[in-house]
């Protein structure tokens, strides 16, 4: 009889391969003080640079359609107030982005001084507010410029820059604030000209970065600055009756035949700053010490809707204005520039003008 075949033992399940990890990149931290710190520095969550400024200019789109609607006015009467915090809200953002800062940290800090300007309603909370907006506005607008390399380029930019400063005018007075005219334009430049030096101080490699060339620059435009400022004072206290009333009058018939007078610091420093600025920083990075001046220019038009005795459309066309001859400065600073640094003939300013590019990140890039 045949032997049966043995049954084979089962044998045990073999047990499953370890699950293997990614390897934590080096510098890598975990835990909530972590994830704070890539929040507020912009890397969490992660959105394309194109999406962030996209919706960015839909806030603002948004914003100014509030704060238009409330000059009209049209709606409720807390829409501007809501427009100009959406503003600053992203204008601090867009800023901090662009000099690699902390964006959403900043702008954090720059929704909660609105809100709370707007809910308790203080007069000096709501004054502090729009200072804050003016400043950021007028810095942004410099800050957010790109080098050129011919004179239209250039013009481009400082009409972007003017722009931009609009509508942080719009913005700054969506607060109604309730200021001394003299002073809060004092206020305003000197603030915005402390931070945009900070910032090009980073971005110009320092001092010692400037070389002879930066240091004249500075020194000139400095002078342009004192020069305007004191004589606008002196003028005040000291003028003689005769000196003032012929100045007046030239302001008035501007006013009567033109609609608008310029601003004189837009129009002298200001907006041939930016011009030359712009197109020095295709060549040179000193250029963004001139390009700081700018300030001159945006700070006078995110103000000047505070003068509460002037329209908006003189507002628009003081703009214009102060522009269309800034510009003809600009472009006579810049010929003059190449005249005397750049090289002979027509050809060799072409083939400059076409060799002219020095590498800075894009508009919506961080410039650190």
């Amino acid at each position: 009889m045949p032997r049966a075949t043995p049954r084979r033992r089962a044998e045990p399940p073999s047990p499953a391969p370890p699950e293997r990890r990614e390897p934590r990149e080096a510098g890598e931290a975990r835990g909530p003080r972590a994830w704070w710190s890539r929040w507020s520095r912009g890397s969490a969550p992660q959105v394309s640079g194109r999406t962030k400024v996209t919706i960015a200019w839909v806030v603002v789109g948004i914003a100014v359609a509030a704060l238009v609607a409330g000059m009209v006015p049209v709606g409720p009467g807390w829409l501007p107030g809501v427009g100009s915090v959406a503003v600053a809200t992203t204008y601090t953002w867009a800023l901090g982005a662009r000099t690699g800062g902390r964006p959403l940290l900043t702008a954090a800090a720059a929704l909660l001084v609105g809100v709370v300007a707007l809910v308790s309603g203080s007069d000096v909370l709501r004054t502090g507010a729009a200072v804050l907006t003016c400043v950021v506005s007028a810095v942004l607008a410099v800050m957010a410029t790109v080098p050129a390399r011919r004179f239209w380029e250039a013009a481009r930019e400082c009409s972007f820059a003017l722009f931009v400063a609009a509508i942080g005018g719009l913005a700054t007075v969506g607060f109604e604030p309730r200021v001394a005219l003299l002073r809060f334009e004092y206020v305003t430049l000197g603030l915005a000209l402390v931070g945009v030096f900070l910032l090009v101080h980073r971005l110009g490699a320092g001092l010692h970065g400037l070389g002879r060339r930066g240091v004249v620059v500075v020194l000139l435009g400095t002078g342009v600055l004192a020069i305007t400022l004191a004589y606008a004072e002196l003028l005040r206290r000291y003028g003689t009756p005769g000196l003032v009333d012929s100045l007046l009058d030239v302001v008035r018939w501007s006013r009567d035949n033109l609609g608008a007078f310029p601003r004189p610091i837009e129009t002298v420093l200001g907006v041939p700053a930016l011009v030359w600025g712009c197109h020095m920083r295709a060549r040179r990075r000193q250029g963004w010490w001139v390009c700081a001046f700018g300030v001159c220019a945006t700070v006078p038009v995110a103000n000047a809707l505070a003068n509460p005795s002037i329209s908006l459309l003189e507002c628009a066309l003081s703009l214009i204005y102060g522009a269309l001859v800034g510009l003809l400065l600009g472009y006579a600073v810049i010929r003059a520039d190449l005249a005397l640094t750049g090289p002979r003939g027509r050809r060799s300013r072409r083939a400059e003008e076409a060799a002219a590019g020095r590498p800075e990140p894009r508009r919506t890039d961080a410039l650190l």
